[in-house]
């Protein structure tokens, strides 16, 4: 599958479009509008991180306890559910008054049940769409991700400043039930992907199998932990430039957009492997200049062009894709999803926590360089691994060639066992 028509042509792929595309403009606006609300009343930088992006700190919770029902919920009745709670949880949210902490339970109750939610929807989506359509399919709605998140932090700035910040959160609440009622009346009834009852056993399980491959763990941590350290610099928009924070988000979406459209259509099958590492050095590089306190034009153009390395993602999920069994793949995208949105909390209340001490501007350049420590550091260690398994190998198949970029079928499930990968 190249082309967009043949992609929005696909029985089913067009209501899972518009479902995520709304949750994404709800969930943008009002994390815009959490966090100004929450800034204006503590004049905290950390804690205005954390209400945008705390959530993402209870994903690992659910991805622990929760994540087995992924696979095991039928998809139609579990997203109409999910984005009925959503809506009734930001709702909540605008009630005037409402304490700090019944503030902040609210946002990590949201991120344990999300945690579920990721792992529904991309499983769907690896059903909805054939094998050799997943990347496109999953640029697609990344496209669409950095769009809604142009247009929600755009409307959410006007929102915020003629409706206030609790009717801009009452708006998102609105935006939720539209998505519950896509899902509901747009999605075909299907069976869960896979048999018996969620439970934590079961959830611990799964995961331990999917954690137990070494191609698959720095596949995991190159997913999770460069970006997250760079979404930490995101979180600091707000405190370091409080009247255009708005268009520094918006910007940064623009760059996603770029990133995802080049990745998904011009980039091809040969060159995706080499490409995952620059990519992920240019999300983190240009954050190194905001020590320097750019003046806004030129900031912009920094958020615009790290951001373009965030499609580094798509590579890693495609090579992610081919080394999970299609019994698994919910469970495994919704560990990918949850591991990475617990790891932009992490990173946002880190990234808070330095901007108390010093400054927004020197959290922001201290967090790029960590990501690109990481970033260096895994890549290192994909080539140690390679480089053993060639020496182990008497056909020269190394790991790189073989388990990082694609594996067939029976290979898959072979290494799902944990037994593949124990020369690495």
């Amino acid at each position: 599958m190249r082309t967009y028509r043949e992609l929005f042509r696909t029985p089913q792929f067009g209501p899972f479009f518009a479902t995520s595309a709304v949750q994404v403009a709800a969930s943008t606006t009002s994390g815009l509008a959490l966090g100004t609300l929450v800034y204006a009343a503590t004049d905290s930088p950390l804690l205005a991180a954390l209400s945008m992006f705390g959530s993402s700190l209870a994903q690992m919770i659910g991805a622990t306890l929760l994540m087995s029902a992924a696979d095991r919920l039928p998809p139609r009745a579990a997203t109409t559910g999910l984005a009925l709670a959503f809506g009734l949880a930001t709702a909540v949210l605008a009630v005037p008054g409402l304490p700090l902490p019944v503030v902040f339970a609210i946002i990590l109750a949201q991120g344990v049940v999300a945690a579920v939610g990721g792992g529904v929807r991309y499983g769907l989506l690896n059903e909805v769409l054939p094998k050799d359509g997943y990347l496109l399919g999953r640029s697609v709605l990344n496209m669409c991700s950095g769009l809604m998140q142009i247009g929600g932090f755009a409307l959410g700035g006007l929102l915020v400043a003629t409706l206030s910040a609790r009717g801009t959160l009452l708006v998102a609440a609105a935006l939720y039930l539209a998505g519950a009622a896509v899902a509901r009346f747009g999605l075909a009834r299907r069976a869960p992907r896979a048999s018996g009852r969620p439970s934590a056993a079961e959830t611990w399980r799964v995961n331990a199998l999917l954690w137990s491959s070494g191609p698959r763990r720095r596949v995991y941590l190159a997913l999770w932990v460069p970006n997250g350290l760079i979404v930490g610099c995101e979180s600091l928009f707000v405190p370091y430039a409080p009247e255009q924070a708005g268009l520094l988000f918006a910007f940064a979406a623009l760059g996603m957009l770029i990133g995802d459209t080049v990745a998904g259509r011009l980039f091809a099958r040969q060159w995706r492997g080499r490409l995952a590492t620059p990519l992920q050095l240019l999300l983190a590089a240009p954050y190194l200049l905001f020590v320097t306190r750019p003046a806004l034009p030129l900031a912009l153009a920094l958020a615009v062009l790290a951001s373009v390395g965030f499609s580094a993602s798509l590579l890693f999920q495609e090579r992610l894709m081919a080394l999970v069994p299609d019994e698994f793949t919910g469970q495994a995208l919704g560990l990918h999803s949850s591991g990475m949105l617990t790891m932009q909390g992490v990173a946002a209340a880190l990234a808070g926590t330095v901007a108390q001490w010093t400054s927004p501007a020197t959290a922001m350049t201290v967090m790029a360089a960590a990501s690109i420590t990481v970033t260096l550091a895994l890549t290192a260690a994909g080539r140690r691994a390679a480089g053993a398994v060639d020496n182990l190998a008497p056909h020269g198949t190394s790991e790189h060639g073989t388990a990082e970029h694609g594996t067939s079928k029976a290979s898959k499930a072979v290494d799902v066992s944990g037994t593949a990968d124990r020369r690495a």
